[in-house]
Parts: structure tokens; sequence; C-alpha cells
């Protein structure tokens, strides 16, 4: 069923992914800062992110399906309502808790977290394929604009955690959240149109997982190492050593550091959003075919191989925290997210370039489960790997990431 007016359904449904990666990106920000301060180390700050993206994998693999099953309203409404009921049930945590049973709660909260957000991303994103106009290179912009604007509000979800937990400490910041979300929720069941597409003929079959074509599995590909590269260093190495930097260990130093790590953390995804924005300007890609596109998405995947790399060394010729280490992290990891960037919004054009029509919504529900799979292994290499090597190794290994996501993405030229 087409809805009578696209427009409105795409502001509708943008509207309702900004709230939900707003509340997002500050409850990813409350838990890593508050458990840090609270001792936990890289590897357990990591563990409390590895079911958000486990429960990631599972629902993309699911959530395609479920909405061509009863369509892109009601998993968007799902996810929004799961967010809610997870910052609900985060807010009951006891800080008398052993670390061992904080670990598991907050890992099985972050969980549903991770469902709720895929359930909201997956529905999105498949609209926009379905809403976009006909004409030539409208859906690159449509779905530049979605995915820019949606990280520069997650962004601004980073610094919104840091400062609520500066100033209103964790349970008033979670409370918080969830009252605005509710009531966020409640305004997108009213105004949202009727008639938002995507369910599927109720004789239509699962179909598997995979997609039947291979440039989308080969896109996926690409995709999951594209974002391990940046959750390797952006989950735990980083955010942890800048605040052990611009901390002096008192409850103030603490409290200025959460400010500065949440805006720094905040500024990177704000700008990467602004750059996704505006990437089919940076590209010139009016009027370019899906093969030129295609043959920029191997190319700017190779640009991205070398700055972890060289940022590596600089951590590691630097040996300890120096002022002009921390001015390089800063200035690499800026032109990282620049690149980065155009990496992503050019991957998620050609997602949907590439996905059937009558089966969008489980080609880029596979998608975003390689995505997914991406981001639990930078989770967990993050935290292991600034264990075991401190920050050197947790951006070589970025870029070991990288590199694999450029060998993959080399597969989507024509033979």
């Amino acid at each position: 069923m087409s809805t009578t007016n696209p427009l409105r359904a795409y502001i509708a449904v943008t509207a309702a992914y900004w709230a939900f990666m707003l509340s997002d990106g500050a409850l990813r920000m409350l838990v890593l800062l508050h458990f840090n301060a609270l001792g936990f180390s890289p590897i357990q700050l990591a563990y409390l992110f590895l079911l958000y993206e486990i429960a990631g994998i599972i629902t993309n693999l699911t959530a395609g399906w479920l909405a061509a099953r009863f369509g892109l309203a009601a998993t968007l409404y799902a996810g929004l309502a799961l967010q809610i009921a997870a910052l609900a049930a985060l807010a009951q945590l006891d800080p008398n808790w052993t670390i061992a049973a904080s670990v598991v709660f907050v890992m099985a909260v972050q969980g549903a977290s991770g469902v709720a957000k895929d359930l909201a991303k997956m529905s999105s994103k498949s609209a926009v394929k379905l809403l976009a106009p006909a004409q030539e290179g409208a859906l690159f912009r449509w779905v530049a604009a979605l995915t820019g604007s949606k990280n520069a509000v997650k962004g601004a979800g980073f610094f919104l955690g840091a400062a609520l937990l500066a100033l209103t400490g964790f349970q008033g910041a979670v409370w918080g959240m969830a009252g605005v979300l509710a009531a966020i929720l409640l305004a997108v069941i009213l105004f949202l149109p009727e008639g938002l597409p995507g369910r599927m003929k109720g004789a239509d079959a699962w179909g598997g997982w995979r997609s039947h074509d291979p440039r989308v599995n080969r896109l996926s590909l690409a995709r999951m190492f594209l974002f391990g590269a940046r959750d390797v260093w952006f989950v735990v190495g980083i955010p942890i050593y800048f605040q052990a930097v611009l901390s002096d260990g008192t409850t103030e130093g603490r409290r200025e550091a959460f400010f500065l790590v949440g805006g720094f953390m905040a500024l990177w995804i704000i700008l990467y959003g602004a750059v996704q924005a505006f990437a089919p300007r940076l590209l010139g890609a009016r009027g370019q075919s899906e093969a030129d596109i295609t043959q920029k998405a191997i190319f700017w995947s190779g640009v991205l191989v070398p700055i972890p790399f060289l940022l590596a060394l600089a951590a590691y010729l630097a040996g300890a925290p120096a002022a002009w280490l921390t001015s390089t992290l800063v200035a690499g990891l800026l032109i990282f997210g620049f690149v980065f960037a155009i990496n992503s919004s050019v991957h998620s054009y050609l997602i949907l370039a590439f996905g059937a029509s009558e089966r969008i919504t489980r080609d880029v529900g596979f998608y975003y489960m390689a995505n997914a799979a991406g981001r639990l292994i930078g989770t967990l290499l993050s935290g292991l790997s600034f264990q075991l090597g401190g920050l050197p190794l947790c951006l070589a290994t970025a870029g070991l990431m990288a590199l694999a996501s450029w060998l993959a993405a080399r597969r989507l030229a024509p033979a």
C-alpha cells in the first residue's frame, strides 16, 4: 500500500528516528562514563555493550521479515516502546550490587536497547527506499539526509548523556530520557500518516536471511569491517584515554572530564553526520550512475586505511600521554570521521540501490545485521586491545579492520 503523502511520512519517520538516536547516544555515554567512574576495567566496560550488539545481530536477521509481515509503522513503534522499557529498567540499578551483578544486569538492559535500536533503524531506512521520489539522485539525497541528520542528533545525545550525568546523576538522567521518549512515541503514533508502506503480501515466504543479490552480501561484509574499524577505538579506547588525561582524580575534575569527553564524542558524531548529509554534493553524485558510485565506495574505503595506522604509530612513539599526542589524536580522529562518513553514506545509498523493493526490509535487515556484527567485534576488540596493548594496539587493530573493509569493498567492482 502506498502512502498518500510520502513527504509527510518521511518527516514523521525521520523525527521518530531522531528522538530514538538522541536517547541512544545519551544512554551509551551515561553507561560508559558512570561505570568507568565506578572503577570498571576497559574489558568490563566493553562487556556492558556486548549484548547490545549481539541483540542487534539477532534483531536484524528477523526484523526485516517482521516489518514485511506487520508493516514498518509497527516495528518503528515497537522500537521506541522497547527503548522506554529499557531506560525504566536501567533506573532500577542498585549501586550496592556487586560488580558482577551490575555487569549482568546492565548487559541485559543494553541487550533490550540493542533490539530497540535496530527495529527503529531498519524501519526508518527501509521506509526511505519505498518513499523516495523516482527522480534521478533522489534516493541518495533522501537517505543521506536521514542518515546524516540522525548521526548529528546522536552526537548531541553523547553530550546530553555526559551533561545529564554531571548535573542530575545517573538515575535522574535515565528517568528524564524515558519520560521524553514516551511523549515522543505518543506524538509519532498520533501524527504518523496511515498507509506507511512495507507490508508484504500474505503469501510471501520467509525466503532466507541472505540476499539473493551477491552485491548486497559483499557490501554487508565491507560494512561489518568498516564499523568494526570505528568501534575498536570509539567504544572504550579513546573515551577512557581522554578521561584519564583530562581528569585530575578529584570529583570536580571527573565532572569536568565528563563534559570534555562527552563534548568531543558529540562533536565527532555531529561532524560525521554533517558530512554524511552532504556526501551527495561532496561526491558530485547528481547524474552519476550506480556503477560510478560503487567505484567511489571502493576508492574511499582505501583512503580510510592509513589513518588509524598513522595514529597508532604516533601513540607508540609518544609512549605516554602528552599534549602533542592528544592534539594529534583529535585532529587525526576528525579526519578519520570525515572519510568514515563518506564511506558510510555511500554504503547507505548502495544498500537501498542494490536491494530489491519487494524484499527491501529483509535486504536492509541483513545489511544492518552485518553492521551490528562489526560493532560487536569492534566493541570486544576495543576493550581487549586497550587492556592488552594500550592505545597503540587499539588504533592498530582499527587499521586492520579498515584494511579488511577495503578488501571486501573491492569485490563490488564489476568483473
